[in-house]
C-alpha cells in the first residue's frame, strides 16, 4: 500500500512536470512567432550559395549529418545555433536562407536567415571575400517586411515582426579576416579603438532595427577565437595552444557589448535585448572536452583539421574524420553540430525565460 501511494505521488509529480513543460512550450510558441537572423557564418544557413564568393559550403562533406545528409550552405556537418533555438521555441527545426530559391515567403513567415559567411560589422570585412555586408542584410530585411505584409496582411505582419526573436552573431571576421591580416584598419585604430569602432557600427544597426519595429533581440559576442584550429596551428611558438591575445580581445569586446546592450535597453522604448553568453561554455568545451564527450579539440574533423574550410574541406580528403561527434570543430573555423547544440542548450533557457512571456 505504501509503495502504491509513493508510485501515485511520483506519477502525479511527473505529470505536473510534463504539464508545466507543455504550458511553457506553448507559451513560447505563442509569444515568439518567428526567428529572424543576422550575422556571419556562425549563423548563415545558405545565403552565400547564390552570391559570387569563394566562401561557400554547399557541397559535401558539409551537411553530411544534416537532414537527409544534404549540404545546405551551413558551415557545419549539421545544424547551427539558430536552428536549435527555433526548435526550442516550438518553431521549425531549420531556418531557411532568404536568398535560397527553394523557399518562399510562406516558409519565411516563421523564420528567416539574412546572415552571410565572412561578413562583419565593418563593411571592409565583407569586401575581403566578396560577401554580403551588414547594411545589405538590413536591406534584405526591409524587403522581407514588405513581402510579409503582402502575404499575411499589414496588421498580422506587424505583429509577427514585433513579437519575433531576432538573433545577431558576428564580429570574429572583423578581427581574424581583416584587422590582424590587412594593414588598413591596423594603421587607423589600436585594437581597443577598433573594438569601439565595431560596437559603434553595431549600435547604429540595432537602432535601425528598432526603428523598423524590432523589439526582441539576442546579440552573441565573440567566441574564444584564439582557440580556433586555424589560429592554433599557426601559434608555433605557443606550442599550438590557444592564442591568448585573441581570446583577451574577445573577452574585452564582449564586456563592452554587454555595456552597449544595457545602454540600448534604456535608450530604446520597448526594446528587450540580451547579450548571449556563449564564450564561457565554448571555452569550457575546448579546455575540458572529455566532460562534454569530445576527444579532439585542437584539430578539426574535416581534411587535416588544421587550416581547411570551404572548398579546401573536401569529401575526397582521406584525413576527414568518420565521426564528427568526437570533434569540437568541424572545419578550421567552425564548430561541429554537437558543439553547436551544447552551446545552444546553454543559451536556450535564458532566451525562453526572457522572451516567452
Amino acid at each position: 500500500m505504501k509503495y502504491a501511494s509513493l508510485e501515485m505521488s511520483y506519477t502525479r509529480v511527473t505529470w505536473l512536470f510534463v504539464s508545466l513543460s507543455l504550458i511553457l512550450f506553448a507559451s513560447a510558441r505563442a509569444q515568439v512567432p518567428a526567428i529572424i537572423v543576422f550575422g556571419d557564418s556562425s549563423v548563415d544557413s545558405g545565403n552565400n550559395n547564390v552570391i559570387p564568393t569563394l566562401l561557400k559550403s554547399n557541397f559535401k562533406p558539409y551537411g553530411r549529418d544534416f537532414y537527409g545528409g544534404h549540404p545546405t550552405g551551413r558551415f557545419c556537418n549539421g545544424r547551427i545555433p539558430p536552428d536549435f533555438i527555433s526548435e526550442a521555441f516550438g518553431l521549425k527545426p531549420a531556418i531557411p536562407a532568404y536568398l535560397d530559391p527553394a523557399y518562399t515567403i510562406s516558409d519565411f513567415a516563421t523564420g528567416v536567415c539574412f546572415a552571410s559567411a565572412g561578413t562583419g560589422y565593418d563593411n571592409a570585412t565583407s569586401k575581403v571575400l566578396n560577401v554580403i555586408p551588414l547594411w545589405k542584410e538590413l536591406e534584405y530585411y526591409k524587403e522581407y517586411q514588405q513581402k510579409l505584409r503582402a502575404y499575411v496582411g499589414k496588421k498580422k505582419a506587424n505583429q509577427i515582426l514585433s513579437e519575433a526573436l531576432y538573433l545577431m552573431s558576428l564580429g570574429t571576421n572583423d578581427f581574424l579576416e581583416n584587422y590582424y591580416i590587412f594593414p588598413t584598419r591596423k594603421s587607423q585604430f589600436s585594437v581597443r579603438q577598433y573594438q569601439d569602432f565595431l560596437l559603434g557600427l553595431g549600435e547604429n544597426f540595432i537602432r535601425e532595427l528598432h526603428g523598423l519595429g524590432v523589439r526582441k533581440l539576442s546579440v552573441t559576442g565573440l567566441p574564444p577565437m584564439g582557440c580556433l584550429p586555424l589560429e592554433r596551428v599557426t601559434n608555433i611558438l605557443g606550442q599550438n595552444d590557444c592564442v591568448d591575445e585573441y581570446n583577451n580581445v574577445a573577452l574585452e569586446f564582449n564586456r563592452k557589448l554587454e555595456g552597449l546592450v544595457a545602454k540600448l535597453n534604456k535608450d530604446l522604448p520597448g526594446m528587450r535585448m540580451v547579450s548571449a553568453p556563449a564564450y564561457d561554455i565554448f571555452y569550457q568545451i575546448i579546455k575540458r572536452p572529455s566532460l562534454f564527450g569530445f576527444e579532439v579539440t585542437g584539430l578539426a574533423c574535416c581534411s587535416t583539421g588544421t587550416f581547411e574550410m570551404s572548398y579546401l574541406c573536401s569529401q575526397y580528403n582521406p584525413f576527414t574524420c568518420s565521426d564528427a561527434n568526437k570533434y569540437v570543430f568541424w572545419d578550421a573555423f567552425h564548430p561541429t553540430e554537437k558543439t553547436n547544440k551544447i552551446i545552444s542548450d546553454h543559451l536556450i533557457p535564458g532566451l525562453l525565460a526572457k522572451f516567452s512571456h
